[in-house]
């Protein structure tokens, strides 16, 4: 070796040494890269290679673009690189003229050219494309590439073409687990959950054992389906190979848990947890929220706070959920403060979200100026104002907004039907709802879900037309849920038709033979038509097959605390007083000629007995809390886990009228918002 030859050689080691030690800064790597020019070193490909992929490490795309260009004979393995750079910088266009470019200069492409380019098609929906270079590699020889293979696969599946991923697929010789996984997100991307899962369980029985972003990709599937059942066996899977230690797949198993709705599970996953980043958080603050446990999701949120973890977007989406359940309105106000109006103004999520609190609070002026402030605006913000005002009994101004929404040409999906079909049930009007539901199909595409028939069956239910409810049920496409056969009940319940309320149970017996609402709402008109054995008989059914009545609760907030009430609670610290003051209210509400509604209480008892049971309900006790503990001006807020009932209901009007107070009830079914002694809800229900 020369002297120049081996001064060359140590000049080049000594570039590569630091080049591969790392550079701290950008200026550093450039200045690398003028030492290598200076020594003559330009013509080095694995030295300027390194140098690309630091530029592209770095997301210096132009920078590493004018280096290439300087490149005097750029080989295969430069190409790549930029191809490659490119795309993990999802720079997909210059990708793919990248690779024109480099099959104009003669080279062709080899293995590790086609995936990134494919990928890159793939990401741009390129399916022209995509398939001349399915054919360039086949004339390259690549037809039984496993990697190749697996890209067009991914490419297929991304641009809607399954079945063509599929034949793909089977062609390939010896499947790894990357190829099993881009077949089982190319049918999660299809929708097709289920043949996800099944996939899976194909993958198994070939003795492949998957990677963490496969099981995260199943457990998915499993949690779109509700598929408790995989779920659980995945999960033992996991545990059997001692997989659950990665955050991802312990995060993928509680969000699963969660979604399936069991709750417990899901928080033994959590805790057993040796690290948890705020995505796991937020899949448990949002599942309580969700699952109906909105305390339990603000106590994990507190407990969050106090381990210094930012909450995300989803995060807060999960809070200000947790907070809307619970009426929480003061504490939905400091939540929002954590994150900046301007984030929610801009972030249709987060404006979502603070809508759907607002609303649930009763305080429309302050949901219609989150609404008017929206930078943007999709379908499910609107949707959300909608809802809102259809639940606060603006149903004409939910009328209005809608047909904005049309001018606009923002257009509607399944959910603004819902919101409108609710505004109507709760505004009486059937004629409305009833050409609202006919255009779904016939003027915007959109087939009515089960969801929709439901509300139409509530709608005709309760304004008496039962029959052409039943009617409706027996002529929708699917098979009715126990939501729809439960709306019928509930119109069955308000006209005390117990033959038609008898054959309805019977159903929803079968579909759901351990809710205990289907037999308590028998009773309820058992009861009111004074049938007391027959409502004797279902208690002893109910008692013999283990079902419990879920107990009323009601909740209701002060300076930031969430208090909880149970019919016949005694166990706040302020009892006695609440007692008390329940004690004057009958007292008065005496006075002004209220009389308990009795005939609502299942037990055949002494009438004074009747009356001690229905004046101790849980939102009556969550009242007179308020009323002791705030201001005279001071509105009053209660949400209630089951409907109101129509004692209930009564009485907390007058007392509305007796104390001149605004009271605000939000049940199961809507908004009841009391003042001066009448209710927003105009008493249709």
């Amino acid at each position: 070796m020369s002297s120049s030859s081996s001064l060359s050689f140590f000049k080049a080691l000594e570039i590569k040494k630091r080049l591969l030690q790392g550079c701290q800064t950008f200026n550093h790597l450039k200045h690398l890269h003028a030492h290598l020019l200076r020594v003559g070193l330009d013509h080095n490909n694995h030295l300027l290679n390194i140098i690309l992929r630091s530029c592209f490490e770095s997301r210096h795309t132009l920078h590493a673009r004018l280096i290439f260009h300087c490149a005097p004979n750029p080989n295969i393995f430069l190409w790549n690189t930029m191809i490659r750079g490119f795309v993990s910088n999802d720079c997909f266009h210059e990708a793919l003229e990248f690779y024109r470019l480099m099959r104009h200069a003669g080279l062709f492409p080899n293995n590790f050219t086609f995936p990134f380019v494919l990928k890159a098609c793939a990401r741009l929906l390129d399916l022209q494309l995509g398939m001349k270079i399915h054919t360039h590699l086949l004339k390259a020889g690549f037809e039984l590439d496993v990697f190749v293979k697996t890209s067009l696969v991914c490419l297929y599946a991304k641009c809607g073409r399954l079945n063509d991923a599929h034949q793909v697929f089977d062609e390939i010789p010896e499947r790894n687990v990357v190829s099993w996984t881009a077949i089982i997100c190319g049918y999660m991307e299809d929708g097709r959950f289920g043949e996800a899962v099944d996939m899976f369980r194909r993958m198994l029985e070939m003795d492949l054992r998957p990677d963490s972003f496969t099981l995260v990709r199943v457990l998915s599937a499993c949690s779109q389906l509700g598929d408790l059942t995989n779920g659980e066996s995945i999960h033992r899977y996991i545990e059997e190979r001692d997989m659950g230690s990665n955050v991802f797949v312990a995060t993928a198993l509680v969000d699963m848990y969660a979604k399936c709705g069991t709750m417990d599970k899901a928080h033994r996953v959590f805790d057993g947890m040796a690290e948890r980043d705020v995505v796991t958080w937020s899949a448990m603050i949002t599942g309580y929220s969700s699952n109906g446990l909105p305390k339990e999701a603000l106590d994990l949120f507190f407990k969050m706070q106090a381990e210094n973890l930012r909450p995300d977007c989803f995060t807060m989406v999960g809070l200000l959920s947790a907070c809307a359940r619970l009426g929480a309105l003061e504490l939905g106000n400091w939540a929002s403060g954590l994150i900046s109006k301007n984030e929610f103004l801009s972030n249709p999520v987060l404006g979502t979200a603070l809508i759907d609190l607002y609303a649930k609070c009763g305080c429309m002026p302050r949901a219609w100026a989150v609404f008017q402030g929206m930078k943007e605006r999709d379908v499910v913000v609107w949707n959300a104002m909608m809802t809102g005002l259809a639940m606060a009994g603006h149903w004409n101004i939910a009328f209005g907004l809608f047909a904005q929404m049309e001018k606009l040409g923002v257009w509607p999906d399944g959910n603004t039907f819902l919101g409108l079909l609710c505004s109507c049930t709760h505004a009486g009007l059937v004629d409305e709802g009833g050409r609202y539901f006919n255009s779904m199909d016939r003027v915007y595409f959109l087939p009515p879900r089960i969801e929709h028939y439901g509300c139409m069956v509530d709608l005709l239910g309760r304004a008496g037309l039962l029959y052409e409810a039943h009617q409706l049920i027996i002529d929708m496409p699917m098979e009715a849920n126990a939501v729809v056969w439960g709306a019928l009940l509930g119109g069955c319940r308000i006209y005390r038709d117990t033959h038609m309320a008898e054959y309805v149970l019977k159903r929803l017996i079968e579909l759901e033979p351990q809710n205990a609402g289907n037999y308590v709402l028998l009773s309820n008109i058992y009861a009111s038509s004074g049938r007391w054995d027959d409502a004797a008989n279902l208690r002893r059914v109910m008692k013999e097959k283990g079902i419990q009545k879920t107990p009323g609760c009601s909740w209701i907030e002060l300076d930031g605390v969430v208090h909880e009430f149970r019919v016949g609670d005694r166990s706040h610290p302020l009892s006695e007083k609440i007692y008390l003051k329940l004690n004057e209210l009958a007292k008065q509400l005496k006075a002004v000629g209220y009389v308990p509604m009795t005939e609502l209480v299942l037990f055949d008892v002494e009438e004074e007995e009747k009356e001690h049971s229905i004046g101790h309900h849980s939102e009556k006790l969550a009242i007179a809390f308020g009323l002791i503990s705030t201001t005279p001006t001071d509105p009053i807020r209660v949400v209630k886990n089951l409907r109101v009932c129509n004692d209930c209901h009564t009485a907390i009007k007058l007392i509305s009228k007796i104390t001149g107070r605004e009271i605000i009830v939000r049940d199961n079914n809507r908004f009841h918002c009391f003042k001066e002694g009448s209710c927003s809800c105009k008493d249709y229900w």
